[in-house]
């Protein structure tokens, strides 16, 4: 009876977690490293939430891969045994003037994609607890929503283990790609057919070569007691503003509101303190002032540090290191919302070989789509 490979994962966040969930269903062999044991708190994948929604400016790669990401989860939904999305609706607004809106606007509307645009007056009358103050352009989709990110992580490990993943808490040190090998804090060292790399913003601490195109970058959060059940039935908001841009994550499945900044600090490192200052939690909030009028008053639930890994293009980083190593990496704070279908990708590649070689042009947002 024919022995399937041995698969090292590096990671235990979304991409890691579900790499070990596509090839377990492939009848590989899995064993998962981590740090800590997930869901990860100080992970780029673990948080209340993530967003899911085709609205990407002019990466219409990325657009037309969420569909890809759907299905992937509808199936991942059928093994966990639970849905952990909330559809939303995604709200989009520019008071600068600027191209995003319009260029989104233009390639959601060359596919087909149903939206609707809005005025400022508009905005205002339809989402009381906003303003329509300064807003130049503006469009909602129906399509678009909350993935759990937290309750996703910690379903999918449990997931993996009952179907026979090994899941280890060790801390990596080295890396050795030619011989999918990782060493381990007390010199101790796992191997396997097999090394799929996929530590978040850990990987350019023990890839020099990924260090080149992948930087840590730092990200402050702020979340907020709704005032009112209004907010519960809010859409996600992506505002962009010429004092600077946030996002806003409507309180669903009884989260709070989290408001962040669309900017990448790309500083800091994600073993460094954590613990956000005062400037930034008020930073965060002055960009949501105009936009969420009475924001002074919501209750405060705390604020949060989250390392996102960047590559400067927002494009992802899914490529060989070695004939038996492969690396996912370059998320950019955007690619949680593909994790079930770039698990599933690269679970194809390494099942089917062949196919390989166009997954890195696919991953980086390439309009190319594997056999």
């Amino acid at each position: 009876m024919e022995t399937r490979p041995k698969i090292l994962i590096l990671g235990a966040g979304i991409m890691g977690l579900c790499t070990a969930w596509a090839l377990l269903r492939q009848g590989f062999a899995v064993h998962v490293l981590d740090q800590v044991p997930p869901p990860n708190p100080a992970g780029a994948s673990v948080d209340h939430h993530r967003l899911i929604r085709h609205a990407y400016g002019t990466q219409r790669g990325y657009m037309r891969m969420v569909d890809e990401a759907y299905a992937a989860w509808d199936r991942l939904w059928v093994d966990l045994g639970e849905v952990l999305h909330i559809q939303t609706g995604v709200l989009a607004l520019d008071d600068t003037a600027g191209d995003w809106v319009r260029q989104t606007r233009a390639a959601l509307r060359a596919d087909g994609r149903a939206h609707e645009d809005l005025t400022a007056a508009q905005v205002a009358a339809r989402f009381p607890y906003l303003s329509g103050e300064g807003i130049t352009d503006a469009f909602f989709c129906p399509a678009g929503g909350v993935l759990l990110a937290e309750r996703i992580v910690a379903a999918l490990a449990r997931h993996v283990e009952a179907q026979g993943a090994v899941i280890e808490v060790a801390r990596a040190t080295q890396l050795d790609p030619a011989r999918a090998m990782v060493t381990l804090e007390g010199g101790a060292a796992r191997s396997a057919d097999l090394l799929v790399v996929a530590a978040g913003p850990w990987i350019p601490r023990l890839l020099p070569e990924v260090a080149r195109r992948v930087t840590p970058s730092r990200q402050v959060v702020v979340r907020l007691d709704a005032p009112s059940a209004a907010w519960k039935q809010a859409p996600m908001l992506l505002d962009l503003a010429a004092e600077g841009g946030f996002y806003l994550v409507p309180p669903v499945a009884g989260t709070p509101i989290k408001i962040g900044d669309h900017s990448f600090s790309r500083q800091g490192h994600p073993d460094d303190d954590r613990t956000p200052d005062s400037r930034e939690v008020e930073r965060i909030l002055a960009l949501a002032r105009k936009r969420v009028p009475g924001i002074e008053g919501f209750a405060r639930l705390g604020s949060a540090t989250c390392f996102y890994d960047v590559e400067p293009d927002e494009r992802f980083v899914i490529e060989p290191l070695a004939p038996r190593a492969w690396v996912m990496s370059g998320f950019s704070g955007h690619g949680f919302k593909f994790g079930a279908v770039l698990g599933e990708r690269l679970a194809q590649a390494i099942a089917q070989p062949e196919t390989a070689a166009r997954l890195p042009a696919w991953a980086a947002g390439d309009e190319v789509i594997p056999a």
